[in-house]
């Protein structure tokens, strides 16, 4: 949706079921008009496209590109950004670490994003710019000593590279500018800004130059233009508040190195303060959000180090002493306390803030998606909730 100061705002559908398309297809159909009717009565509403690999393989089959354009169009929806994150189902069954799975040294993850990108070339409107969010490289723990995974960042770079030719070519073909978002996370190969730049100037430049040289007949400079023109940063505000990163640091760093933010994911990570007298009852309140879908990464900031641990069942069975601890478990914008828990509701401010100053990028998507497994009480339709988290994201901008 077009606001005041022309940010596109939407949710990212990836709080909806979608293992194959006909079902993603219908969670569309079912909450997008009622939520627009709410939020965006008399005016086009974005969306936040998610599509497993099956449901975007599907979703290229016949006349359902086509039919789902024109649905779109009829009900005053437009599709800006993607999220290519999750490969595989992302609801009803474990997920965990395989979020990552197929990582960026695979063809199969290649694949995956070139077909997103040529779907959302497709379906932008015409003068939108688009982008598509995915893995920070592969997961951490799946490679043992740092001599494999500087083989993953190479091969993920190197499969960058590929991806950011097709880019230049969709935008002289059809002129419509598309940009891959990087979004680090905990235990991710990227966890945070410094790791990200680092990033781009050993991995990706030093591959993806010569290639697109190559490949394009173009000097050093036009090849470094095109890298920092179509890979760009997804900043989820909740990952960023585990890093422990103020959002100043962030993008000024970004800045620097000539990184681009694609997209803002809004959203929010618990924040667990123990209190003397209390840690027992936090430890309690905590643990109503040990569930075994999601990866549930905590990290805790000892002197100027980032200490993460792999999931939250990892710390609660410990029970250790900490003054503060942050877990990476989705929870709604809107709320800044959860009883003897607190959220980083307050990074949220900070980056709005933050926007109000410097236009970064126009694009915020809300990222909540695991209201089916919150803890009952704070359980409500997801209608509602959803509703609910673009009004508060509005009225704050």
């Amino acid at each position: 949706m077009l606001v005041k100061d022309s940010f596109h705002i939407t949710y990212c559908t990836n709080v909806h079921p979608g293992p194959d398309w006909q079902q993603t297809f219908n969670s569309l159909k079912a909450y997008l008009p009622h939520i627009k009717t709410r939020v965006a009565e008399g005016a086009d509403f974005g969306v936040g496209l998610r599509l497993s690999n099956k449901a975007s393989e599907e979703l290229g089959t016949g006349d359902k590109l086509r039919d789902l354009k024109k649905w779109l169009d009829e009900n005053g929806l437009y599709v800006f950004t993607m999220n290519g994150f999750p490969y595989g189902n992302f609801h009803n069954e474990p997920v965990k670490d395989m979020v990552h799975a197929p990582d960026w040294s695979h063809r199969e993850r290649l694949q995956y994003t070139g077909r997103l990108f040529e779907q959302l070339a497709y379906l932008l409107p015409e003068g939108q710019s688009g982008g598509i969010s995915t893995s920070p490289i592969s997961y951490k723990h799946w490679h043992s000593t740092p001599s494999e995974k500087q083989k993953v960042l190479q091969e993920g770079a190197r499969n960058m590279g590929k991806l950011i030719l097709d880019l230049y070519r969709i935008e002289a073909g059809v002129g419509k500018y598309l940009h891959l978002d990087i979004e680090p996370e905990p235990d991710g190969l990227l966890e945070n800004s410094k790791e990200v730049v680092d990033f781009f100037k050993e991995e990706l430049e030093p591959v993806a130059v010569p290639y697109l040289c190559r490949e394009l007949g173009i000097d050093t400079d036009a090849a470094l233009k095109l890298i920092y023109r179509h890979v760009t940063v997804c900043y989820d505000i909740c990952h960023f508040a585990l890093a422990y990163e103020s959002p100043a640091l962030s993008f000024g760093n970004f800045k620097a190195a000539g990184i681009g933010v694609g997209k803002i994911q809004v959203s929010a990570a618990l924040k667990i303060i123990f209190k003397k007298g209390e840690e027992s009852s936090t430890w309690d309140a905590l643990s109503a959000f040990n569930e075994p879908t999601y990866l549930h990464q905590v990290t805790e900031l000892r002197g100027r180090e980032v200490i993460t641990y792999a999931d939250l069942p990892d710390v609660l069975e410990e029970r250790g002493e900490f003054k503060e601890l942050r877990a990476h478990f989705h929870v709604p914008v809107f709320l800044g306390h959860f009883g003897q828990l607190d959220s980083t509701q307050d990074q949220i401010l900070e980056v709005l803030d933050y926007l109000k100053q410097h236009r970064i990028t126009d694009q915020l998507e809300i990222e909540t998606y695991t209201w089916e497994v919150l803890p009952e009480p704070l359980k409500k339709p997801l209608a509602d909730s959803i509703v609910r988290e673009l009004q508060w994201l509005k009225q704050r901008l």
